[in-house]
């Protein structure tokens, strides 16, 4: 076999348990080979545990050869992002401050996938409780990129998109709350869904935040959804479960109405390479029989402020929560905010969710005419790995994908191109609201016209 074991997707993986010719644990003893040559640079994954990734494997190997694997990602590897949790686990959230307690049970997600058999190889590092598009972290090692070491994998998903980057095995989980799974899948050129609110179920439930696959195909994102979005009662505010063919991924654009956001209201502008690049793969839309029309920037710096208040003001609430001496441990960033917050009346607060209702409101109405639409993810390049933001306007690079987690609209990062330095850019496609279907098949289109990507995976 000419590709190496950690490099194979995983429906090569379930066919090739299926007819005999690999064992699970040959593939468990190859990720974590990997990750033992790439971890000292990336530094993606901050717990693993290879005895119990190799009897897990064992275990599943025992099951192909009887013919009788436990689920439907029997012996595949994946990663989880560290606030999914994981019985006897701690959560760090990405900060110092948290109290390091074992978890009681799995969180819905993690639970599928045990049930699944899939084998947890790993779980990937996050900036300070998700607050960041950025790796940053009072916790963790600082994640790097593995296209460029010196640039950032963008957040809160960090590690999980440096990880499939790397090659650390087919299938890895993040949580979105604004953007955290699209765009680091955006800068480590991978595939990332946000699921619509509610389809993947979460514990805690939280407004705006979801749980998305993060792979190198669509196929296998697909693959995951059909795992994790599953029922869990715990999720009390999760979607009605609906059986979907999540399989059924091949479909023509032609003949939809897809819209094109490429220009922000804004003091900014999309960089001049993202801008190219996202307009070049509309080209692939309009080519294949859809209509594409220009979308115009529906936010408000109203909305975008408001959006501002509430995530500043979380922190706030958060740290008051905490003992002063733990409090105290968090990142600096954590701390800016909340001196922020602090400075909002309760009258600011209440506008900030009402504004968080506004931009819900301007979201649905721009979009509701468009079977996708089209826009970048980041409108800037991966920008250096010490970084929090991108410098310039708060929200700026959230600006694109935020509004969809407010909306509770699907929305996918795709590889569209790289820059001049060999940087990854992101496409985004947005579907309505539940057509999570939709948006995968769209991605799927995409990546077939769009062939396969003209350079090798980083660190090879």
């Amino acid at each position: 076999m000419n590709t190496e074991l950690h490099e194979l997707n995983a429906a090569e993986l379930l066919a090739h348990y299926q007819a005999g010719t690999l064992s699970p644990v040959e593939v468990v003893e190859s990720v974590m080979a990997r990750m033992d040559r790439c971890e000292p640079q990336i530094q993606a994954v901050w717990w693993r545990d290879r005895d119990a990734a190799l009897q897990a494997a064992r275990a599943s190997e025992k099951r192909w050869q009887r013919q009788s694997p436990m689920g439907d990602l029997d012996g595949v590897p994946v990663t989880l992002k560290e606030n999914i949790a994981t019985q006897g686990l701690p959560t760090p959230l990405g900060s110092a401050a948290t109290e390091l307690l074992p978890a009681q049970a799995d969180a819905p997600a993690a639970a599928r996938l045990r049930e699944a058999g899939a084998v947890l190889v790993g779980k990937t590092t996050m900036p300070d409780f998700g607050f960041l598009g950025a790796a940053p972290s009072s916790f963790h090692a600082l994640s790097r990129n593995p296209w460029d070491l010196s640039r950032n994998t963008g957040g809160s998903s960090s590690g999980a998109g440096a990880a499939v980057a790397a090659g650390y095995g087919p299938l890895h989980l993040g949580t979105d709350i604004g953007g955290s799974v699209r765009i680091p899948a955006s800068f480590c050129g991978v595939f990332g869904l946000k699921p619509s609110q509610g389809r993947v179920p979460v514990l805690p439930p939280a407004a705006a935040r979801v749980i998305g696959p993060m792979t190198r195909t669509v196929t296998d994102a697909a693959l995951l959804m059909r795992v994790i979005s599953r029922p869990d009662v715990r999720d009390y505010s999760s979607l009605p479960f609906q059986e979907m063919d999540w399989h059924a991924l091949e479909r023509s654009p032609k003949g939809l109405r897809i819209g094109l956001w490429l220009d922000p209201a804004t003091d900014w502008t999309v960089d001049g390479e993202v801008h190219a690049a996202v307009l070049q793969a509309s080209e692939l839309f309009r080519s294949a029989g859809a209509t594409i029309d220009v979308v115009n920037d529906w936010t408000t710096p109203e909305m975008r402020l408001g959006m501002i208040h509430y995530f500043t003001m979380r922190c706030r609430v958060d740290l008051a929560a905490m003992p002063a001496e733990r409090a105290a441990r968090a990142a600096p960033y954590i701390h800016n905010a909340a001196e922020f917050a602090a400075n909002l009346s309760p009258e600011d607060a209440f506008l900030a969710f009402t504004r968080l209702q506004q931009l819900r409101a301007a979201t649905v109405a721009a979009t509701q005419s468009f079977d996708f639409v089209l826009s970048p993810v980041s409108p800037v390049l991966p920008f250096a790995a010490e970084a929090i933001n991108s410098g310039g306007q708060p929200l700026k690079d959230a600006h694109f994908t935020s509004v969809f987690n407010q909306s509770e609209q699907p929305a996918a990062s795709i590889c569209c191109g790289f820059s001049a330095s060999g940087l990854p850019i992101g496409l985004q496609i947005s579907g309505r609201r539940f057509d999570d279907l939709g948006v995968l098949q769209m991605a799927k289109f995409f990546e077939s016209a769009r062939g396969p990507m003209d350079r090798a995976w980083p660190m090879t």
